[in-house]
Formats: structure tokens, sequence, C-alpha cells
């Protein structure tokens, strides 16, 4: 018994001098930051008064500091992707985009209304072709916002989710009011659509803009079919969204940390920024660099 008990004794000194020693154990905190990727979409440099054209939007996204580019506004001579781009014009979008670093990732599909079935399922598949041509990987619809069009569309959009996925393609929605205006409207659309290339594309600030409601609360219903985000800010509804990041109401730590947990992993495309009547091509640069930044910024606290 004494041997025994001796023995106990060594082994538990033994053990507590052991567990002296060894390195506590901490739980693995969450990383700090995100590499999503931030681009920059052409609409801040549309001005058809002054004749601005796609490669001043060109220019200054480059000069901006931004990679990658979005084709998301048209206007008159810059048709982009729509289906009356002729091959012509998008061999020249094509080599004006090489010509100055940058990669187009996303084009915007347009619709006339009131839909009509076939028609708009031709249009469709015209501007997935010219997608596939430039080389991008994303096509974003706005939704439609009266309701008689709402089923013709969800039938238009499952024949391009197809169509596109088979061209290498993601079809996704961006909250514009209508029938894209929420949480409500937009799950309303995936599950109509019902096909698995067919994702949704955030805009926080349109949320503000044509309803007014949280874009937060909005987000977490739909955040795990995120895949890629508008970046833009909003003052009130029917407000101002050519504003610098953190000036109006988003607020996009909030809401980028609901994306960080669902998965999300962009891109970020910054649509909108400061534009002050009289803007110029120089000025409304620097504003597109100061919402990079903003961004870059945030997502190294993320």
């Amino acid at each position: 018994m004494r041997q025994n008990r001796r023995q106990f004794v060594r082994t538990t000194t033994l053990a507590a001098a052991a567990a002296a020693l060894a390195p506590a154990t901490v739980p693995a905190a969450d990383p700090v930051g995100v590499a999503w990727p931030i681009g920059c979409f052409n609409r801040p440099w549309v001005n058809a008064e002054a004749h601005w054209t796609l490669d001043t939007a060109l220019d200054g996204i480059r000069d901006a500091g931004y990679r990658l580019a979005g084709l998301l506004t048209p206007s008159p001579g810059e048709p982009l992707i729509a289906a009356e781009a002729t091959a012509e014009y998008l061999a020249g979008v094509k080599a004006k985009i090489a010509a100055r670093g940058l990669r187009a990732n996303l084009g915007a599909l347009r619709l006339a209304t009131p839909l009509v079935e076939a028609d708009a399922i031709k249009s469709l598949r015209q501007q997935i072709d010219h997608a596939q041509f430039l080389g991008l990987e994303y096509l974003l619809t706005f939704g439609v916002n009266q309701a008689a069009d709402y089923e013709t569309y969800y039938r238009a959009m499952a024949d391009a989710a197809a169509y596109s996925q088979e061209r290498g393609l993601r079809l996704v929605l961006k909250p514009h009011g209508g029938g894209s205006g929420a949480a409500e409207e937009i799950t309303r659309c995936l599950e109509k659509v019902r096909h698995p290339n067919f994702k949704v594309w955030y805009d926080a600030g349109n949320i503000i803009y044509y309803t007014g409601k949280d874009p937060l609360e909005q987000l977490k219903p739909i955040a795990q079919h995120v895949t890629g985000f508008c970046a833009k800010d909003c003052d009130r509804p029917h407000g101002e969204v050519f504003l610098a990041f953190g000036t109006g109401k988003v607020d996009f730590a909030a809401v980028f940390h609901e994306l960080k947990q669902a998965g999300f992993h962009g891109p970020v495309m910054v649509e909108c920024c400061a534009k002050p009547a009289g803007a110029t091509p120089a000025t409304i640069t620097a504003a597109a660099r100061q919402n990079r930044e903003y961004l870059e910024k945030l997502f190294a606290t993320l």
C-alpha cells in the first residue's frame, strides 16, 4: 500500500508539472479581413449630354485603381451587350477593355415591356451570346415592375438561366423595386424561376431607394443566395445614390459582416460615387477611387 501510494503521488506530481508547462489551449479566432474582388461599373461616367463614351468610363475605372469593370449602363451609341449590338461594335468593346489592362466581369440584361415571352427569350439569348463573346462571367437582370409581366418574366428567366449556364455564364438578380423590391419579392423570383443558375446580386442602396426597408434585415433571409454585390449608398427612399460611401443610410459594415457569415466571396462592384453638378471625368474618377479605398479599409476589418 505504501509503495502504491508513493507511485500515485509521484505520477500525480509529474502530471501536474507537465500540465503547467503545456501551452494553454485558446479557441481559434475568426480571421480578420476579407479579400473580395472590388470592381467598378461604367455608370458614374455615363453622360449623354456631354457625349462621354465607354472609353471615358474605362479610362476612369482604370485610373481610379480598379482592374475589374462592369458593363451596366448603356447610352446612345453604347449599347454594351444589348440585342442590337453589332459584331463590329462588340469586337471594339473587347479590344478597348483589353487595351486598358482591365477585365470585364458583368453585363446587364435589358427587356422591353410589356413582355412578350417569345420576344423576351430571343432577346435574352442574343444578349447572353454577346456576353459570352466578351468573356463575361455574370449576367444581371433587374426584374420587372408591373405585376402583369411577372409570370412571363419568370419563364423567360428560367430559359435564360439554362441558356447562360450552357455557355458558362451566371445569371443574377438585382433588387430594383417592383418584382425584385426586397427579400419577399426576391425570394418569390427564386422560387418561380427554380434554376440553380439563378442567384442574387445584392444592392443595399436600392433596398432603401425603392422600398425604404432596412438592407440588413432584408439581406438575412436571402444571404445564402448572394453571389455578388452592387455597392452604392442612399440617403432616403427615392433620394440620392451618387454619394461617397458612409455618407448615406447604408450600414456597410453590418451588411458585409452578414455576407461574410453567409460564406460570401464577392465580387463587390462600385455602382455609384459622388457626382456633383458639373462634374468632370477627372472628378468622378477621384470620387470612384475614394469609394474603392473606403471598401478596402472596411474589408481589412471584417
